[in-house]
């Protein structure tokens, strides 16, 4: 992967609670000209857990469509390794450039029962692998160690998607795995702090609104400004923080929404944006991405 700053797009849904594909190329053409160089489609921020398979299928294929020249991350991870491989297979012929599998959820599997799972996901496939990890979602933290060894056994396994915000990890995590293997920050407000100690890139939420802003940090890091780069991280935590003040993807829908995307509603167990939220991220809107940014 070699794709910097990529977003975990939300999935837009029609009136009638059906996937709105058409709409989701909008969105992603959007996403990709403001400066992601990739899209995560189908992940927690897509609503993943609450798409059947052929809808899954269908993102891929419309994201890939609209967006050929993005970097498309196919979520096909599931807790039922089985069902994992099987949607890994169909999702290598639906467009997509690299499978995501997340740490299996409520199950509890053990250190060696995800190397298991996982390597078994990768010899499914002959696309590049990345492995997410959010332990505050699944209650199961892949170790530094663990990781380092499914790398080892398993070639294309090429990248993590570190979600714990935890730095002795992530430190643990760049000073062990193969240099191939690349490390995201999954944590839009420890992105620069990821960077600084060894992060490839960030996957992103924030990313739907602040991706050229985000993209100068990056850009302004790696040309050795590092003032520059902390001033802009600075002034995004505001939205950072806005942005996860409720369950994700609850406030990036609506924001979306608001900036002229047909995103619908959040699908149920979701609730809809919470009046004191949608004020705290309202006035933020205007300075990162003005109402009607959709009709650009």
């Amino acid at each position: 992967m070699n794709a910097r700053l990529l977003t975990a797009m939300v999935t837009p849904f029609a009136a009638d609670g059906s996937v709105d594909l058409g709409e989701a190329g909008r969105i992603a053409r959007y996403l990709v000209d403001r400066g992601n160089e990739g899209l995560i489609v189908g992940g927690s921020t897509g609503e993943g857990p609450t798409l059947a398979d052929n809808e899954r299928l269908a993102l891929f294929r419309a994201v890939k469509q609209a967006v050929p020249q993005a970097t498309i991350v196919a979520n096909t991870g599931d807790n039922n390794t089985a069902h994992s491989i099987e949607l890994t297979r169909a999702a290598s012929v639906s467009g997509a450039d690299v499978i995501m599998a997340t740490v299996p959820a409520y199950n509890k599997p053990t250190q060696e029962g995800m190397i298991d799972h996982f390597l078994a996901i990768a010899a499914s496939t002959n696309l590049p692998v990345l492995i997410y990890n959010i332990p505050g979602r699944t209650a199961t933290n892949l170790l530094p160690a663990t990781f380092a060894a499914l790398c080892e056994r398993a070639t294309n396994v090429v990248a993590l998607k570190e979600s714990t915000g935890d730095f002795n990890q992530f430190n643990r995590l760049v000073t062990s795995v193969p240099a191939r293997v690349r490390i995201y920050s999954g944590d839009d407000y420890c992105f620069l702090p990821a960077l600084s100690i060894g992060a490839y890139g960030c996957i992103s939420v924030a990313g739907h609104l602040c991706a050229a802003e985000m993209r100068r940090m990056i850009d302004a890091y790696l040309a050795g400004e590092i003032g520059k780069a902390a001033e802009i991280h600075r002034s995004l935590v505001p939205l950072f923080e806005a942005l996860f003040s409720v369950s994700n993807p609850i406030p990036v829908k609506w924001a979306m929404g608001e900036l002229g995307f047909n995103v619908g509603p959040c699908r149920p167990p979701l609730s809809s944006m919470p009046s004191a939220a949608a004020q705290r991220l309202a006035p933020l809107l205007a300075r990162y991405a003005p109402i009607g940014a959709a009709k650009a």
